[in-house]
């Protein structure tokens, strides 16, 4: 019986989601973004997530996703949990500075989830999914994400981490079973995405940044951005938002 009422509230969950988010235009450009921030390099995001390009679009900055298939993404066990993060950030560089061009800024990035001194990351299956999702239920846990920017001029890399607290609700086995078969998070750390459903109804609260839960800390990118002094000070607001599309591209 409860799993047919959360397949039914799922359904209705989906048909709002899609209901909200349908096009009101018939015209088929893509929409514009409302800010555009001109920056001193053009910036490359490393990253196949599309949680990061969405955060790093909406912060105004205009970039290019670049992708290196199978980077070794391991870690010395002797490191701390909240230390991970980063230094697979600075492994993720090095891979990519050598393609690097002088007028280029990488960022890459990093997230892992840390429950009781043990790091949750992308589950390998769904029994491992299922299995971080049941010690998450009812628990307090820490996010935590690495971010490396790495000028292409040969400039000093700069590099931070952000680390947010996460309170889950008691979450049932069939609203664990439902989310995993219907939103199949194996893509994600700890397998769940805030934004998703699972965010909507079992996350009690949440201490620090909900982007960076999502996988970037986008405040805490822009403030650094802003101090190695890579968005252009002073800019007209008036801008021309497709001539500096147009200039990256």
């Amino acid at each position: 019986m409860a799993d047919n009422y959360l397949e039914k509230r799922f359904a209705q969950y989906e048909a709002r989601k899609a209901a909200g988010t349908r096009p009101r235009r018939r015209h088929t450009e893509p929409a514009r973004p409302a800010i555009v921030l001109p920056t001193r390099h053009r910036i490359i995001l490393a990253s196949q997530s599309p949680r990061r390009r969405e955060l790093l679009g909406g912060l105004g900055v205009q970039f290019d996703v670049r992708v290196i298939p199978d980077i070794d993404e391991s870690y010395p066990e002797t490191l701390r949990p909240e230390d991970v993060p980063l230094y697979i950030a600075h492994a993720k560089a090095r891979a990519y500075t050598p393609s690097l061009a002088a007028d280029e800024l990488l960022i890459t990035a990093d997230t892992v989830v840390v429950l009781e001194g043990d790091i949750l990351g992308k589950p390998r299956d769904r029994d491992d999914a299922l299995g971080m999702l049941r010690r998450l239920s009812e628990r307090r846990h820490t996010v935590v994400t690495g971010v490396v920017l790495t000028p292409g001029d040969g400039q000093r890399q700069a590099d931070f981490s952000v680390a947010s607290t996460v309170d889950f609700a008691p979450l049932s086995e069939a609203e664990i079973t439902l989310y995993i078969d219907r939103l199949r998070p194996f893509d994600k750390a700890g397998a769940y995405g805030i934004q998703e459903w699972i965010g909507f109804v079992g996350v009690r609260g949440i201490e620090g940044s909900f982007y960076n839960v999502m996988g970037l800390p986008v405040g805490r990118l822009y403030e650094e951005l802003r101090r190695m002094g890579e968005i252009v000070e002073g800019y007209n607001p008036q801008y021309n938002m497709r001539k500096a599309i147009k200039k990256r591209l």
